[in-house]
């Protein structure tokens, strides 16, 4: 067998034909291409949303991150992943199989069974403990193992990012509420002043100094107003909804969340766009992971151009007559080399490659736009909160004055010294200004937590399977004459 196994292998390599080549791949676009640089960032950890000081909000990330189903699905595509690298490994280790066989049959008289097996009926029985191992001369098995890995590490990032989504998500509702809530407080002050101005109009009317006009007008700012109060705590409804459905909780179950004071947003946004972000923002880690898995799948279907050599052995008992089966001599065994040797599929493996390399392409382009788009991420809610900062300094100053025209212009209203029509111009101008503030004090907090997801939210790149794929080459190098089949 020593002799004849290098003779057989040199004999298929000679017999083989040669790979398509086919299109040059797409190639990954490299991050200083993009203007990211090796400067310093204060990185979110990963319990971000805790800088906010809101018990309120941990509690409520505390069971969505216990209970919500996208997360659940996230891990199970992770055990599926995990599944797929036991199964892989599996394949490079000798597999060692016990079989036992019986069958009760008559023999023919017109074969090759001479008498006294000839015609009559007699049991087939076997009794063998099977072994073999592919000898994986030219790594398909362990480039499939490779990409098994690089999917698990992928998964293990889509993970990551199933949980940045979901805290996004559970903060960004969260502060819209607070700021419905919010809204509401303040319309019903802005009704309360309103219904207020109403009762001077009307006393105005008795005194002789208004008309029935003025007071149809204070009657429909009053009724407006009370609309909008009603709109806003409709959407505070829905938004304890959105919350519930978050944290998976029933309709009613996030109605106890209370109205909190809010305080300015964390300050602080990157110089310039970080290097590090390809490390931690696990939707990068993830498509880059899927371009090394696609990788290895391209060796793995190079592989199966060249024979496949398996070592088979079996050793066991063999008789007719069950009461012969485990005497001495009914002993068999054997061992020795199978070779397969592709020579000529049609294309199929060639086509099978080709594929390959598409899906290779596929990742590789998936991956570009993971990056473009992570990087426009970050440099949009950058600048957002940059301008930001002097939009809420700004709308500030713009109600406290309209707050103070507003009162002035009541004042000289109900001394007789100034119109309705100033009135309900400054009233109309401070309502305005006055849920302007508002949404900007909370669109301070959404464009933080957008920051931090947009930073990774707290994901750092950790491949705790690495020391494992080191086994595995992630391109599997093959012979420089890459013979192949068709």
């Amino acid at each position: 067998m020593k002799s004849v196994l290098p003779l057989l292998l040199a004999l298929s390599l000679a017999g083989c034909a040669a790979i398509d080549p086919g299109k040059a791949s797409l190639t990954e676009i490299p991050g200083p291409q993009l203007g990211l640089k090796a400067n310093a960032v204060a990185w979110p950890h990963t319990q971000w949303w805790t800088r906010y000081g809101d018990p309120q909000l941990d509690r409520l990330m505390e069971r969505a991150l216990a209970n919500n189903p996208s997360l659940a699905a996230a891990r199970a595509r992770l055990d599926l992943a995990n599944a797929a690298v036991a199964g892989a490994h599996a394949v490079q280790l000798p597999q060692l199989d016990l079989a036992y066989n019986q069958s009760r049959q008559r023999f023919s008289e017109n074969y090759i069974y001479p008498p006294p097996y000839a015609g009559s009926m007699f049991t087939d029985s076997s009794l063998r403990l099977n072994a073999g191992f592919d000898l994986d001369l030219w790594g398909k098995n362990r480039t499939k193992y490779a990409a098994a890995v690089s999917r698990v590490e992928a998964s293990q990032a889509d993970l990551a990012v199933a949980r940045n989504v979901l805290a996004a998500n559970v903060v960004q509702s969260y502060f819209n509420l607070q700021n419905a809530l919010t809204q509401a407080q303040v319309l019903g002050e802005i009704a309360a002043q309103q219904a207020n101005v109403l009762s001077i109009t009307r006393d105005r009317v008795k005194a002789g100094l208004d008309t029935q006009v003025e007071v149809n007008q204070a009657d429909s700012a009053y009724s407006a107003v009370k609309v909008q109060l009603n709109q806003a705590r409709t959407n505070a409804q829905l938004l304890r909804h959105q919350l519930a459905a978050l944290t998976a909780q029933g309709p009613d179950q996030e109605n106890g969340i209370s109205q909190q004071h809010l305080a300015p947003a964390p300050q602080g946004v990157p110089a310039a766009l970080p290097l590090n972000l390809l490390g931690r923002r696990p939707d990068i880690v993830a498509a880059r992971r899927q371009v090394e898995a696609a990788t290895s799948e391209v060796s793995s279907a190079k592989a199966a151009f060249y024979p496949n050599v398996n070592l088979s052995a079996f050793a066991g008992f063999l008789s007719l007559g069950l009461g012969n089966l485990l005497k001495d001599d009914s002993l068999v065994y054997g061992a020795g080399p199978a070779i397969t040797l592709p020579i000529f599929h049609g294309g199929a493996l060639n086509a099978q490659l080709s594929g390959k390399k598409a899906e290779r392409d596929l990742a590789i382009a998936n991956y570009n736009q993971t990056l473009l788009g992570a990087v426009r991420e970050v440099a949009d809610a950058t600048a957002s909160i940059r301008a930001l900062q002097q939009q809420i300094a700004d709308q500030h100053a713009s109600y406290l004055a309209i707050a103070s025209a507003y009162e002035i212009a009541v004042q000289r209203y109900k001394s007789g010294l100034g119109n309705f029509v100033q009135v309900l111009q400054a009233q109309s101008e401070m309502q305005k200004q006055a849920l302007q503030d508002i949404n900007l004090q909370a669109r301070a907090y959404n464009l933080d937590a957008q920051l931090a997801v947009a930073l990774g939210g707290g994901y750092n790149e950790a491949r705790p399977n690495a020391a494992t794929a080191a086994q595995a080459p992630a391109a599997a190098e093959q012979p420089s004459s890459t013979p192949g089949a068709k």
